[in-house]
């Protein structure tokens, strides 16, 4: 019996449905942390949660690009991206902003930090639709053979 294994890069996630899976486990970690800190097995600090809203956008950022290659139309897949990285920032901070009772501005750094991870996923957006967009190029071309120089030369005598 012959199973053919498909990468999961392979196939097309919504980024709806990456923008829940994310949120979904950031509110695990969210959740876990306070269940730790209620039970004293360990202090947890406030900035806690917005290094958790952080990360979580950071992982977002990275699997959503990779995961914008098996998309059939680039455009709406970027439009609907860019809506649920906004979305998912938004639902993030105000999770670790009512978990923690700290607002970002006295977070210490984590608002240049949610700048950065937002910056950084248009370039990684845009980089990864670059390269497809030269795959794509190079896949529609015709390649032919380069026509080789001929070596033998009249010679003058």
């Amino acid at each position: 019996m012959t199973t053919s294994e498909r990468s999961l890069f392979e196939n097309y996630y919504s980024p709806f449905l990456q923008t829940g899976m994310v949120l979904g486990l950031s509110i695990l970690v969210h959740l876990g942390a306070k269940v730790i800190n209620v039970l004293g097995i360990m202090e947890i600090g406030g900035k806690f949660h917005w290094m958790t809203a952080a990360a979580f956008m950071l992982f977002f950022a990275v699997f959503n690009s990779v995961f914008s290659l098996s998309s059939n139309d680039t455009n709406k897949y970027w439009l609907q991206s860019l809506l649920c990285f906004a979305g998912l920032a938004i639902v993030a901070s105000l999770i670790a902003y009512f978990l923690s009772s700290i607002p970002i501005n006295e977070a210490g750094s984590y608002r240049w930090i949610f700048t950065v991870v937002a910056i950084g996923y248009l370039v990684f957006l845009s980089m990864v639709g670059f390269m497809k967009r030269i795959v794509d190029f190079a896949q529609r071309e015709e390649w032919n053979q380069p026509r080789m120089k001929s070596k033998t030369k009249k010679r003058r005598r």
